[in-house]
């Protein structure tokens, strides 16, 4: 098999999803250190403006040639909305070359705490936004002689602890859409990429949202012991994340837990739960009440 020749992303435009912090806004950063065209997407517009003046700050011995930066403020969860973007995009970047879909939130809560309205909303911005934007570019991709889509799955894409029901579900079926896409798309100039981060020092956790069922104060206790497992810096892992796109790569690790994890559910895929029950106890833990 012939190797997919690497992409130049100088002059041409990646889409980012959820650019308006977090891993997206340093994906966003290392793509116009490298030359790139932005087009960014997020629902915060605030933040949208903050990163778009970040990267016009960048020093111009590091960046090169001055990148073409677009906002672009929407809820990827609205069909509407997003084919519209798409049209958006095309007018101000003809040659849009890779989709990188960042955006997404995380839910706490087992079975007996999260609703059915709650897990529908999870599913809805995690799964359903990134296949909503992905149809929508498509297009304007396979007009490239080569582009690249790469889709943030995450650790619990590959092993689905407890307490996490909603957001493995939804990057479950991310990993699942990710890997069918690219079998469809196998022959054609678009290839398609999925990236499994773990522990990395964003705010996802922190800021994500709960089932309504938990008090706060629970939820926050689990919250922050997620936190402390986090050891890879957004910038590291967003110069993974951008590499893998250049390269063109359909499966990438980021962080040592992500190795470690891929590794024990193809070793033991019916039993990988039991090595990792002790280092999330208190990550899973939203029913303990707190001594006061």
């Amino acid at each position: 098999m012939s190797r997919m020749p690497q992409l130049d992303v100088r002059g041409r435009t990646t889409v980012i999803t959820g650019a308006a912090s977090g891993m997206g806004a340093d994906v966003a950063r290392d793509l116009a250190n490298r030359g790139a065209h932005l087009a960014l997407v997020d629902r915060n517009a605030n933040g949208l403006a903050e990163v778009a003046a970040s990267i016009s700050s960048l020093p111009r011995v590091a960046r090169g040639a001055e990148p073409v930066v677009t906002t672009h403020q929407v809820d990827l969860t609205d069909d509407a909305a997003v084919r519209a973007l798409a049209g958006e995009i095309e007018v101000a970047h003809p040659r849009v070359q890779a989709l990188i879909t960042c955006a997404g939130s995380s839910m706490l809560g087992n079975i007996d705490q999260v609703t059915m309205e709650e897990m529908r909303w999870l599913m809805d911005v995690n799964l359903w936004g990134t296949v909503n934007i992905t149809q929508a570019l498509l297009p304007a991709l396979r007009r490239e002689p080569a582009a690249h889509i790469t889709h943030l799955v995450s650790i619990y894409g590959l092993a689905a602890p407890a307490g996490r029901i909603p957001y493995a579900m939804s990057k479950f079926a991310v990993r699942g859409f990710s890997e069918a896409l690219r079998h469809e798309l196998e022959h054609s100039t678009v290839s398609v990429g999925a990236v499994y981060p773990a522990g990395v020092k964003t705010g996802i956790i922190l800021h994500g949202r709960f089932a309504a069922a938990i008090d706060p104060a629970i939820a926050q206790r689990a919250a922050n012991a997620q936190a402390k497992m986090y050891h890879t810096e957004p910038v590291d892992a967003a110069r993974k994340i951008v590499d893998a796109t250049v390269n063109r790569k359909p499966r990438t690790m980021v962080g040592r837990e992500a190795r470690l994890v891929d590794v024990l559910t193809r070793l033991s895929p019916n039993h990988y739960w039991a090595p990792m029950r002790k280092p999330l106890k208190d990550a899973i833990d939203t029913t303990t009440p707190i001594t006061r």
